[in-house]
């Protein structure tokens, strides 16, 4: 058993690492310059038979490090979420909040975060690679802090001979994403309907291999494949949850929303927002 003055010099180590690495991001450096200026803040306490090469940060540290930006309401953030069509929120909702709407009320209203920034660039149709090409109008150029992609609904359809493609193109998107000095955020997508498995019937597979990204790449996973595979085993609670065999409906809305909520962890019964209907006011 390590020693308590051992364990509190290691918790004390990590909080300094946290930190430093959150005001680091906020001078928006390049990752190279990020990561030796970390490196030298972190040798500086360090003997030096452990300054070794900087791993990426842990799924844990890097939720860390989204807490610590909530918490400091002083400077203001940008989240930008990408995607397809699930993400865009096109048609399905009904005119109901997507689920970005729904983070936008939790952060900048409920929270009191009302200088963030909150921006949707999911597109219907879209594919990893769509959002590769177009990487720099739709998440470099708003600096964002933190980067929320749920994507593979439609590269499924190309089934298991580009799976490995499927795989590079979300680590290159990780990789883009913190060459920003923003934290990545990956989400597997809903389950959907047997009707739809003809044409999508690659999907678990998908999902897993987002799972997998996240977990090799050390990036926060909001994981709705297995939330809604748990919580749908009743092929009538699906359907509540979907406007047809693919897309979401105001519910499944909430849903995705609710989960993210508790990942990061701003959920509260209290909220509005993090209610799966819509409360009833007199």
């Amino acid at each position: 058993m390590k020693p308590q003055a051992e364990i509190l010099s290691q918790r004390l180590e990590q909080l300094i690492t946290n930190s430093l690495a959150v005001c680091l991001s906020r001078l928006r450096l390049p990752a190279c310059c990020a990561a030796v200026l970390l490196a030298v803040g972190i040798a500086a306490g360090q003997p030096a038979t452990t300054n070794l090469p900087l791993a990426p940060p842990s799924e844990s540290e890097s939720l860390d490090r989204i807490r610590a930006l909530l918490a400091d309401k002083s400077h203001p953030l940008t989240w930008v979420f990408t995607g397809d069509s699930i993400t865009h929120g096109a048609k399905h909702t009904h005119g109901s909040r997507t689920y970005v709407e729904h983070f936008a009320e939790r952060v900048r209203w409920e929270l009191g975060r009302v200088q963030d920034i909150v921006i949707n660039t999911g597109i219907s149709g879209d594919k990893a690679e769509g959002i590769l090409r177009a990487f720099e109008w739709r998440i470099g150029r708003f600096k964002p802090d933190v980067v929320s992609i749920m994507i593979g609904m439609n590269d499924c359809t190309r089934g298991p001979k580009k799976r490995e493609e499927f795989r590079t193109n979300l680590c290159q998107l990780i990789r883009r994403t913190r060459a920003l000095g923003a934290v990545p955020v990956l989400h597997t997508q809903n389950t959907i309907e047997p009707s739809a498995a003809q044409e999508r019937g690659d999907l678990p597979a998908y999902a897993t291999i987002v799972a997998e990204v996240a977990h090799d790449e050390k990036a926060v996973l909001v994981d709705h494949w297995r939330h809604w595979q748990t919580a749908c085993q009743d092929p009538q609670m699906s359907k509540q949850w979907l406007n047809e065999p693919i897309h979401p409906n105001a519910r499944g809305h909430r849903e995705f929303a609710i989960l993210t909520f508790q990942v990061l962890g701003i959920y509260s019964t209290n909220s509005p927002t993090c209610q799966p209907t819509p409360p009833l006011f007199p």
